[in-house]
């Protein structure tokens, strides 16, 4: 036999090649898989919640899928014939049935509920946490604000998702959280008693379950899944944005290969979100439905709580006075109800559109590739933790009886101090964000000019001891001083010399946007000047001090 005779290809080999060489589909795949090879993503924990995200959707949809076979979505009353005793013959509707049915009569139908259950509340954590950090580090600037609004908008899907799931069981607890719906929805005027009656197909609780189910299958993951679609795309188009590193430049991306490094390191992660809400969904019971029974319009749940990710929605309700109306136009207009909405419904839209807002404030067309680090935008931060303090106040409100009943206060005093906190917390906690910021930007500067401290004490011919300090390495002085932010520009006249108002106003707020830094008196004095290494079998830029 011949030394260098060729292995026979297989069938198999055959057709990769001939669906490579010959189709369109095979050629675009193939460039893809060659341009995922040959791109580079940066290293970074941050971004573990993305795939956290998209594990956690994965599992949602494959139990969905799953639990669609034997839930029946249908609010027809019919008698409970099961292995649950106490519930022996009572009336519950199709939907309470089905449920009791997968919980105590489908082998690992609990399991699925379960995992169903807990990956929808894991996917609006990590979203949020995805948007804390883009918000923090600037990546929602430009070329990315869209992606910061499909972000957004995929949280909002997740909660509708979840709030739409949260009532298809057709409990106690669930019709509770129903009837509260129901009643905020007639409170809006003119339109709130159509709007219930096209939501609910009727009279409370009518066709509700219905209606949800097809939100909940239909609706939520088609728009989850365009969401993603524009997620993926826009990070396609546009390279990921990294911290500033050794070699890393607005053009450049500095990191390891997006296959197989990357992939496969996305893959284990997948796998270990999976063990654990597996690992969750069979230890930790959630939502036992046979214990709260099943939804009556007649009763309500005592103590009944939403979910956690909708917690500031209920909070919001308990801070407003509950008897807060007055007449107008010959209606009434419960504002215990609607402001509320009005407060979240702007809170909610200035988180869509911060970045066209600080846009407009900075004038700032320029694309940015490298993420500020927080102490350095001080203002943005402080706007951050501000935010974040009205949300856990609206947040720690959903539980104020709780709180009331472990801590033995009266729940009038907790109200009242959260209404005081909602008030006075996110202005204090802005104040005392920027200080710490521009506090930090100070040390920036001091071990620029200085150096750090050695601990070395030193006594001069003339007497005096003063403290050794070790200057700074070239890399690190650039990168603690080289930062950049679009300076306050003032208003300027148009061509008639006039000043509008919205300019000024621009001026202003730019001003007071911009003047959180502390400046550099002794600049670096270096330009990072990339050179090509590499390392690990990855090509990569490094940086050499010039």
């Amino acid at each position: 036999m011949r030394a260098d005779r060729r292995h026979p290809q297989s069938v198999t080999d055959r057709a990769g090649r001939f669906l490579r060489e010959r189709t369109t589909l095979g050629r675009s795949l193939a460039a893809a898989v060659a341009d995922a090879k040959r791109r580079s993503v940066p290293v970074h924990w941050t971004n573990l919640f993305g795939v956290i995200t998209i594990a956690s959707i994965a599992v949602l949809f494959v139990t969905g899928v799953a639990l669609m076979f034997v839930y029946s979505p249908s609010s027809e009353p019919v008698t409970y014939h099961g292995p649950f005793a106490p519930l022996e013959g009572a009336q519950v509707s199709r939907a309470f049935d089905s449920v009791m049915r997968l919980s105590f009569e489908v082998p690992g139908g609990l399991l699925l509920r379960q995992l169903h259950h807990w990956a929808a509340l894991l996917v609006p954590a990590s979203i949020m946490i995805q948007l804390l950090v883009s918000f923090f580090t600037g990546a929602f600037r430009r070329p990315r604000r869209g992606s910061w609004v499909a972000l957004f908008l995929l949280l909002v899907a997740v909660l509708a998702g979840g709030w739409s799931g949260y009532a298809l069981p057709d409990d106690m607890l669930s019709g509770s959280g129903l009837r509260i719906v129901h009643g905020i929805v007639l409170s809006i005027p003119l339109v709130g008693t159509w709007i219930a009656s096209v939501l609910f197909g009727g009279e409370f609780p009518s066709r509700i379950i219905e209606n949800l189910h097809l939100i909940h299958i239909a609706i939520v993951p088609v728009a989850i899944l365009v969401l993603i679609a524009v997620r993926a795309r826009s990070a396609y188009r546009n390279k990921p944005p990294q911290f500033a590193a050794a070699g890393r430049k607005e053009r450049n991306v500095v990191g390891i290969r997006l296959l197989p490094n990357a992939a496969l390191r996305a893959g284990g992660l997948f796998s270990m979100v999976l063990g654990l809400l597996v690992l969750i969904a069979a230890t930790v019971q959630i939502s036992p439905v046979w214990t709260y029974g099943p939804a009556d319009p007649g009763n309500a749940s005592a103590g009944s709580q939403p979910d956690w990710y909708t917690g500031f929605l209920d909070g919001a309700l308990r801070l407003v006075p509950p008897n807060w109306e007055f007449v107008l136009f010959d209606r009434t207009w419960a504002a215990a109800l609607l402001v509320p909405l009005v407060v979240i419904g702007v809170f909610l839209l200035v988180v869509a559109v911060y970045p066209f807002l600080e846009g407009w404030i900075s004038k700032d067309a320029r694309e940015h590739h490298i993420l500020d680090r927080p102490r350095n935008a001080a203002t943005r931060t402080g706007i951050g933790v501000a935010g974040m303090t009205f949300y856990g106040v609206l947040w720690l409100a959903a539980s104020a009886d709780i709180m009331a009943f472990v801590f033995s206060l009266t729940f009038e005093s907790v109200i009242t101090t959260l209404q005081i906190t909602l008030i006075a917390g996110p202005f204090l906690a802005f104040f005392v964000t920027q200080r710490i910021c521009l506090a930090l930007q100070k040390k920036d500067r001091d071990l620029v000019e200085h150096g750090f401290e050695t601990g070395r004490i030193v006594r001069l011919p003339g007497g005096e001891y003063i403290e050794v300090h070790e200057p700074l390495d070239d890399y690190e002085r650039w990168r603690l001083s080289a930062h950049t932010h679009p300076d306050a520009v003032d208003a300027r006249p148009d061509e008639a010399g006039r000043l509008p108002v919205i300019e000024r106003v621009r001026a202003r707020v730019a001003r007071w946007f911009y003047s959180d830094r502390i400046e550099q008196h002794v600049r670096a004095g270096i330009e990072p000047i990339p050179v090509r290494t590499v390392e690990g079998g990855d090509e990569k830029e490094s940086i050499k001090a010039g």
